[in-house]
Formats: C-alpha cells, sequence, structure tokens
C-alpha cells in the first residue's frame, strides 16, 4: 500500500528535496496535498509530475491565478488551511511542514491531528510554539522527527538513550562566511560577503542568521524543547567543514558523534524512512574531513548574539516569539539597506533587554493567536524602534 504524503511549503528547498526523493521512489508515495504561497507555477507543475489533486496557495493574489490558469479539472486549488478538515478526511502517513517563517506555526500545529507522522522544519513551530505543539503531538499520538541537520543528528544519537544518561550536547555551526574575518572588519563588512555562505545554498534571511550565528541561538532553544534539557546542558562548537552535526556525551564516559555529507537530503530521507530499512546510498567516509576536524568554541565577542542563550528561561515563554520577531525585523531591515550589519547585533540586544519585552520571560504561550499577536506588536516596536 502506498504511504499518504502532505508537503507543507512544498516549493521550499526542503520541500523540493523532498521531491526528488519521492520522484525515485514514485510508487510508494501518494502525495496527498502540496501547498505554496506565491509560487503557484511552480506549484502547478508539481501537481502534474506527481499527480496530486489537492493544492494550497495562501496568497490571494497567486491563487487567483491559479484557479485562472489551471486546466485540470481534477485538481483542487484552496485559499488557505482552514482547507484541511475537507482535504484530509483520514489520517494520513506523514507530513513535512518546510513553510519557513512564522506563518508555518498554524499550519504546522493544524496538521499534527491528520497524520501519524510528522518532520518538521519550520523553526519558529519549535521555537515559539513548542508547548502548543507538544500537546498536540501527545493528544493525537503522532510521531515527531526534526529534520534541521543538527536535530535530527541529536535525535539519532539518543535512539535508546534515557535523558538522566545524557551529560552534554554539541550543536555545531560552520561559522559561517565571517568566520575567519577579524572583528575590525565585520564592522564593515558587504552584504554580498554576509550571504555568500561557504558551505550551503540558503536564502538571505537564514544566510543573515548563519553571519551572526543567530541561527545557533534559534537551534540552542529547539534543542532544549526537543530534547527537554536545560541550557546549561547545550554547546555550541564551530566545525567549518559542517560535516559533523552534533556530539552527544553520555555520563557513562561514552559520546557519540554523528556527521553526514553536507547535505539535508540525509535527514529529509531518513525522516521519510525512519521505519524502514532503506539504502540511502551516502558517499564513502570522508577521511581527510575527519583527520581535521578542527572544533573549536565559539568566539562570543565576535558573534556576541550568542550571549541571549543565558538570557531565556529554560521554561517555555513568549520571550522567545519576542526574540524571533524582533530579530526577523532586524535582518529585513537589513535586507533593506535601512540598517547596517552591526546594528542587528547592536539593537537586538539593546531590544531584549526592554522592560517592556523582558516581561514576556513570565508569560507561557496560550495559543497560536497569542503567539501572531505578540510577533506582530514586537515587529511594529521594533520598527519604531530603528528608525
Amino acid at each position: 500500500m502506498k504511504k499518504k504524503i502532505v508537503i507543507l511549503g512544498s516549493t521550499s528547498s526542503i520541500g523540493k528535496s523532498l521531491l526528488n526523493l519521492i520522484k525515485k521512489n514514485k510508487k510508494e508515495f501518494e502525495i496527498f496535498l502540496l501547498t505554496a504561497n506565491t509560487n503557484y507555477k511552480e506549484l502547478l507543475n508539481q501537481s502534474k509530475l506527481f499527480k496530486v489533486k489537492n493544492l494550497i496557495i495562501t496568497d490571494k493574489i497567486s491563487y487567483l491565478k491559479a484557479i485562472k490558469i489551471n486546466k485540470n479539472k481534477k485538481i483542487r486549488i484552496f485559499k488557505d488551511f482552514n482547507s484541511l478538515k475537507r482535504i484530509l478526511n483520514k489520517k494520513i502517513d506523514y507530513v513535512m511542514s518546510a513553510i519557513s517563517g512564522i506563518q508555518g506555526l498554524k499550519p504546522t500545529y493544524d496538521i499534527i491531528k491528520y497524520t501519524r507522522k510528522i518532520a518538521i522544519a519550520n523553526k519558529e513551530a519549535i521555537i515559539c510554539g513548542w508547548p502548543l505543539i507538544k500537546k498536540q503531538l501527545n493528544k493525537h499520538g503522532t510521531k515527531f522527527i526534526p529534520v534541521d541537520s543538527e536535530h535530527f543528528s541529536i535525535w539519532y544519537a539518543l535512539k535508546n538513550n534515557t535523558n538522566n544518561r545524557l551529560e552534554k550536547i554539541y550543536i555545531t555551526a560552520s561559522g559561517g562566511p565571517l568566520y575567519k574575518m577579524s572583528s575590525k572588519k565585520i564592522k564593515s563588512v558587504s552584504m554580498k560577503t554576509v550571504l555568500n555562505h561557504p558551505n550551503w545554498k540558503m536564502g538571505k534571511k537564514i544566510s543573515v542568521d548563519s553571519a551572526t550565528m543567530m541561527n545557533k541561538v534559534f537551534e540552542t532553544i529547539e534543542a532544549k524543547n526537543i530534547f527537554n534539557v536545560p541550557y546549561k546542558k547545550i554547546s555550541i562548537l564551530v566545525h567549518p567543514k559542517s560535516y559533523i552535526h552534533a556530539l552527544v556525551k553520555f555520563n557513562d564516559g561514552m559520546s557519540k558523534i554523528i556527521l553526514h555529507d553536507t547535505t539535508m537530503k540525509v535527514p529529509i530521507f531518513n525522516s521519510l524512512y525512519s521505519e524502514n530499512d532503506k539504502s540511502y546510498g551516502s558517499s564513502k567516509l570522508n577521511i581527510n574531513k575527519l583527520n581535521d576536524l578542527n572544533l573549536q568554541n565559539a568566539d562570543t565577542k565576535k558573534f556576541p548574539l550568542i550571549n541571549i542563550i543565558k538570557k531565556i528561561p529554560n521554561e517555555s515563554s513568549l520571550f522567545e516569539t519576542v526574540i524571533v520577531s524582533a530579530n526577523d525585523t532586524l535582518v529585513n531591515l537589513y535586507l533593506k539597506n535601512k540598517i547596517n550589519f552591526i546594528d542587528i547585533q547592536k539593537k537586538l540586544i539593546k531590544l531584549l533587554d526592554l522592560k517592556e519585552f523582558k516581561k514576556y520571560k513570565k508569560i507561557k504561550p496560550k495559543n497560536i493567536k497569542n503567539i501572531y499577536k505578540i510577533n506582530k506588536y514586537v515587529s511594529i516596536k521594533t520598527n519604531s524602534y530603528c528608525v
């Protein structure tokens, strides 16, 4: 029997990587639903290639254009995620949540009850809404697998191990495009350099977060939530070659290093085939990289945003949404040339120390609407702070 699949954000890099894997084994899967925001042309092409009968396009203009040009009467096109209950009348086998940004939180939460397994690549769902996501997972008996290479590697390392044996989690960071640059030169770094990641092909937003190392702050929050460990048990190690993705130390003296090729296809493949003995066919072990790991502690003077981790309470709160929203807004202003690179760091640190934002450390997220409300409020405040 074919496995029924849904991909939220199928035109994203994660979504397209998953489709490329499915293309090689089409007979094993039936794709039940694909979604996109604005990229309706590619979505329609995907539906044709994989014979997908249900599409969701959330951008109003793109939705109307898709309706106009779609000639296949068998394809149903919906305009929002409220349509999930009309599309999915039975539990499916697997969902990939690959929508980027805070807008991916609600659809990720909503679709959990419709699937037996969900692979989540949407950071904001895990950072801002983890208590709600976790409750939903438990309520509906849905299996969860993290897709980020670091968190998948930690998850893989912790198989058949209990948390009380865990001593330390080390998340690796490439160091980004500014790793070898002096602090003095970083002050006048060009946007072209910031966006030119040495190891990964990424979008502009995540490329900036990699350059500031803010992505590792987010990944630390995710690790704390997913694996239910305090921040003191998580550290960041710089590993420029991006070959090792996680290192886990246990209190019995043993440690595990998880490594794989610098591609997201490995964790995506394993999330899809987590119950099967399916062979990925990866390349041989790279001895040269193993002989020159060059692991080192992250430089918090060069990358001061790493210190934000010390400001976050161990109990999940709305403060994490404040961090995400303020950073998103500042990065957006930077990409529009309204602030410089160093401003992202300086302004974010100052913003998070404001009394009106610090109060959210004591407030837990009650629902998705609550998170979206705070996200919008912080974005407006951050913009006005920078004018």
